[in-house]
């Protein structure tokens, strides 16, 4: 069986990969259309990446 703080890896960890994937999409989608929102949402998409993967290696030291 599954413990819960595995499950609760693998969902922050789907989770980074998700919005370094929609980080992108928005920057993308800035170089086509020249629309400043989108590399704000671009940067902000990165932010809460960069912040789950923090969250990710420290999550293992919290739980020790």
């Amino acid at each position: 069986m599954i413990r819960l703080l595995t499950a609760h890896r693998i969902l922050i960890a789907t989770a980074v990969v998700f919005f370094v994937f929609f980080a992108f999409w928005e920057y993308r989608s800035y170089l086509q259309t020249d629309n400043g929102w989108a590399v704000f949402r671009a940067l902000l998409y990165l932010w809460v990446a960069v912040c789950f993967g923090v969250y990710f290696k420290k999550l293992k030291q919290w739980y020790k």
